[in-house]
């Protein structure tokens, strides 16, 4: 090959790799961070809650908003336990979070509250989660099982 040839080559393969690294639709390169969550986000989640010793089905629909500072808060949530339904959320519901740059991370409500570990698409538009631990609203400290996805619906 030609000298030419070679570095043709070479600044194509540049080119290429800086278009597949924009594609992902991450304004941060690639990688997470706090900031990767920033808007406004509908999570639905469904699981089940262990009370004495019986599981018990629950199912959560809640807003979320990340600051993309780290901090969130919960303006609007229902949730179902065993079919029957609690509303809470509003101002003063707040929590914290942090994300990798391997774009995982975790959440706690409160304190005290729920804490989720977090999946989070490096473009920031939906986050998985998984419930981790600590006092769920209207239950208190009761093991469980919730997954869900939050997508974010607004900036």
């Amino acid at each position: 090959m030609t000298r030419l040839t070679q570095t043709t080559i070479v600044v194509i393969g540049a080119a290429m790799a800086v278009v597949v690294q924009a594609d992902n639709g991450n304004p941060h390169g690639g990688r997470c961070s706090d900031a990767t969550l920033d808007g406004l986000y509908v999570f639905g989640a469904s699981g089940f809650s262990i009370v004495s010793g019986v599981a018990q089905p629950r199912a959560v629909v809640e807003f979320i908003r990340f600051n993309g500072d780290g901090t969130l808060s919960n303006p609007a949530v229902t949730i179902s336990i065993n079919g029957a339904i609690f509303r809470g959320g509003g101002p003063g519901q707040a929590g914290t979070y942090s994300i990798a740059s391997n774009c995982t991370g975790s959440l706690a409500f409160g304190p005290p509250g729920p804490t989720f570990d977090l999946y989070v698409a490096p473009s920031g538009s939906q986050v998985h989660m998984m419930f981790t631990g600590g006092p769920v609203p209207v239950l208190g400290v009761v093991p469980g099982v919730l997954q869900g996805i939050a997508e974010r619906v607004s900036h």
